[in-house]
């Protein structure tokens, strides 16, 4: 797709899919910044600590995870290695197949859609049950999620009431107490027929091996419930050093994420259940992904590995709001997904290359980011990847002309005087066939340039004192 991909798939939006991005994602945002300057008196320290701790572990992966595969198996836990998205999902079947399971229940992570577990099981013969609500109804329709916390943030509860209609989870209601209890009847039944339960995590402590769940559902801790076995997939850059660090992380990961003090559930699990334990998996797996990781890691753009998936950059990001996740072509959407998937996408990078050009680089990105990302910089370095291995770039009008004008000030003062000339200008009459092109899917400003060097002429001179 072109780098119009995005702007075309804004302009061809429903107004009220359109409409429920927008206010989702506003929702988000004046949450997230009421909390925080609410509950600290200085939030920003606190992203940047925050920040440093991710990215101490980003840069000491290959002493931590050693570190994490000892604890684990200290407490019981069998570690698997994937090294890519193809080895992680086989993984999970050859578990499956070893216990002769057919049915598997599932929390909401997004290594998982990133490696699309569920369609992959499902070919080989596996039902696997997305339980949050909010994923659960993307797989019923055959969606994609627009957004890393709120996958139906495209849609309304209008379009929830069709779906469950239309799959025979009950004549057409519209009301949201309705809805969620019909999904409550339908999941209940899942959760006890299954043999196996798959999770993510949000963090995983290299001091204790306990892996870290928040959910607002209680999904997970159904799914755990029943099941003989959990499975884990988690991205090898999800580790904390220390548990204490989770103070902090956690804090940051709910205000930022959903505006809550803490997400309504915090699970930390050691490991399968124990002897005095009367329920839970008598057996757990954790399979820690690469996907691409390392080769993130060894690029210039590696701080983006420190991502929490709070999803605070796709609310305030201006381009979000306007497109909605789906125009990202990707798991990964909004501003994280911009500067991700292009790294993950390995040799296919210029596939969308197009994505880090998708900005208005205004900052608001890095300014609400939990782990102080640099989004805007690492966008800046990925637009110049593209440059560098002559990735086309459709639609972009040549910069030749604008630095000829740049480098020589008569010109640029020619050009400046001769300006507003713009402001009438029939766009055929424009004289490179490339600008037409921009001018035809964007709309200029008017211009209102030419003036500053008149004003600074003529401004009163600043009286000086003795």
């Amino acid at each position: 797709m072109k780098f119009q991909a995005i702007d075309q798939f804004a302009a061809n939006l429903k107004p009220s899919t359109q409409a429920a991005v927008y206010d989702g994602s506003k929702k988000g945002y004046d949450a997230r910044t009421k909390t925080l300057f609410d509950h600290f008196e200085d939030p920003n320290r606190l992203r940047r600590v925050a920040g440093e701790i991710k990215q101490h572990v980003v840069e000491n992966l290959d002493t931590y995870l050693p570190q994490v595969e000892a604890k684990l198996q200290a407490n019981g836990v069998i570690v698997h290695w994937a090294a890519t998205a193809e080895a992680a999902n086989q993984t999970v079947l050859d578990i499956m197949r070893a216990r002769n399971a057919k049915k598997m229940v599932k929390s909401k992570t997004m290594v998982s859609e990133e490696t699309e577990l569920a369609r992959f099981l499902d070919k080989n013969g596996v039902e696997c049950v997305e339980t949050d609500l909010g994923e659960f109804i993307i797989q019923i329709d055959g969606d994609h999620p627009s957004h890393l916390v709120k996958p139906i943030i495209h849609k309304n509860r209008r379009d929830i009431a069709t779906s469950f209609e239309k799959h025979g989870l009950g004549a057409y209601n519209d009301d949201p107490q309705t809805i969620t209890q019909r999904a409550r009847v339908h999941l209940r039944k899942k959760y006890l027929e299954a043999d196996v339960a798959l999770t993510g995590a949000n963090f995983i402590s290299a001091e204790s091996g306990r892996l870290v769940l928040v959910t607002n559902e209680g999904n997970s801790r159904f799914c755990l419930a029943a099941a003989k076995t959990h499975i884990a997939m988690v991205g090898i850059e999800k580790i904390l050093p220390r548990d204490r660090d989770l103070a902090l992380l956690l804090n940051l990961l709910a205000r930022s994420g959903t505006g809550q003090q803490l997400t309504v559930y915090t699970e930390f699990i050691t490991g399968p259940k124990s002897a005095a334990q009367p329920d839970g998996p008598e057996e757990m797996h954790v399979i820690f992904v690469d996907n691409g990781r390392t080769d993130v890691l060894a690029s210039e753009c590696r701080d983006i590995l420190r991502c929490i998936r709070c999803g605070a950059c796709l609310n305030v990001c201006p381009v979000y709001r306007q497109a909605s996740g789906h125009a990202y072509r990707s798991v990964y959407p909004g501003p994280v997904g911009a500067v991700l998937t292009p790294l993950l996408a390995g040799k296919k990078f210029p596939e969308f290359a197009d994505l880090p050009k998708a900005s208005s680089l205004c900052g608001a990105c890095n300014e609400v980011c939990p782990v102080n990302i640099p989004i805007p910089d690492l966008l800046l370095r990925l637009r110049n990847k593209g440059k560098e291995e002559h990735v086309p770039s459709p639609g972009t009008p040549p910069m030749g002309p604008w630095a000829l004008l740049a480098t020589q000030p008569t010109v640029w003062k020619s050009a400046l005087v001769g300006g507003k000339i713009i402001n009438h200008l029939p766009t055929k009459l424009l004289p490179i066939p490339a600008l037409r092109a921009w001018e035809n899917k964007h709309s200029l400003p008017e211009w209102k340039g030419g003036d500053f060097r008149k004003w600074m002429r003529n401004r009163p001179s600043k009286p000086t004192t003795s």
